[in-house]
């Protein structure tokens, strides 16, 4: 049976009618259609750009159990997940309609001993990097990850996983195969090769310095910064007794992430919402992740925006448009004023089914 949801926008203060009909938004009426909502704000479901539903502590995630993460993120009200790396093909989740619409990177693509064990598929041979990203991508729905940075054990420290050469490639063998890339980078060392390869986006990016920040503006290149898990870096930090040069390093970019990521906001540089949810971080914490923005500086509607309207223009999916898959939150309040509206939303409506 066709439902009618009316509301404002938050964004343009608008007035809204949506249909929804075999899964689908009409922006035009349908006749004998029930009213469900008539009041409120409606704004496209949430976008989370760095989960990993695929990964949990421990490893061994079954499609059942990545089926859950997806309902708990759900259940917040992200609607929509680039999962950015995961061991496990969740394409299965894809006709569930109580699941996120999904965009997937594939594997990590890391070398041995330079990333987590067993998440990714680890080069032997770093000149293969070109034909790894092609099978990734064959592999996704239109990205492609690789870890730029990871604890080097020899040197103790953070250090760069690829050179120059090997990154442009990359990004070469990526854009030839219709993709996007993106890298994991948590210190400086690997950012001047990643963003001067021409990556598309950057993950968490804590290292970033001013005349990094504005190359990625010239360049266009995004950053999710994952805030909720950097949170984490002082206990990632006192983990690593062996190695005291990456505690050192790990705590300088904890201490120094906040006026990074100002720094990054002022300039200019398109930043999304992302939680990193699979690892240190539960899943369904996306308005931990917008509040964070708005912490950053982003205004509550920027931060809003950074996911779900920016953020589906990023990553090409439609958000309230006609014809669009009916992904969206109905609210109670403005967020333009109070984003803890967003934890309370009246309706969650994810491929046309009301969640709550």
């Amino acid at each position: 049976m066709a439902e009618h949801y009316r509301g404002i926008d938050p964004f343009t203060g608008a007035s809204l009618d949506l249909w929804v009909e075999g899964g689908r938004i009409s922006t035009s009426p349908v006749a004998g259609a029930t009213t469900v909502a008539d009041g409120g704000w409606l704004v496209p479901g949430l976008v989370d750009a760095h989960n990993h539903v695929g990964i949990a502590p421990g490893l061994g995630v079954t499609t059942e159990q990545a089926r859950a993460f997806a309902y708990q993120d759900a259940k917040a009200g992200t609607l929509l997940i680039r999962e950015v790396g995961s061991p496990v093909d969740t394409h299965p989740l894809d006709d569930d309609r109580r699941c996120p619409r999904f965009l997937r990177a594939g594997k990590h693509i890391a070398r041995p001993k330079r990333y987590l064990r067993d998440y990714g598929v680890e080069l032997d041979d770093p000149g293969t990097l070109a034909e790894e990203v092609r099978r990734q991508a064959a592999a996704g729905d239109g990205w492609v990850k690789l870890v730029g940075d990871w604890i080097d054990r020899d040197a103790g420290d953070l250090a760069p996983l690829w050179t120059r050469g090997q990154l442009d490639a990359a990004v070469a063998a990526a854009h030839e195969s219709g993709a996007r890339i993106t890298a994991h980078v948590f210190g400086y060392d690997a950012l001047p090769d990643i963003i001067g390869a021409g990556f598309d986006s950057i993950e968490h990016g804590t290292g970033l310095t001013p005349d990094l920040v504005e190359e990625m503006v010239e360049r266009d290149i995004a950053l999710v910064p994952t805030l909720i898990q950097v949170e984490n870096f002082p206990g990632i930090a006192d983990g690593a007794d062996r190695f005291p040069a990456y505690q050192a390093t790990m705590r300088k970019l904890y201490a120094s992430a906040g006026g990074v990521y100002g720094a990054a906001r002022e300039a200019g540089v398109a930043i999304y919402a992302g939680t990193d949810a699979g690892g240190f971080v539960g899943h369904g914490r996306i308005v931990d992740e917008i509040e964070a923005l708005n912490g950053i500086g982003l205004s509550p509607l920027e931060a809003l925006a950074a996911a779900s309207t920016a953020a589906r223009d990023w990553l090409g999916v439609d958000g309230l448009a006609d014809g669009a898959r009916a992904d969206f939150l109905v609210l109670d309040a403005d967020p333009a004023h109070d984003l803890s509206t967003l934890r309370r939303p009246t309706h969650i409506v994810c491929s046309g089914e009301n969640l709550l």
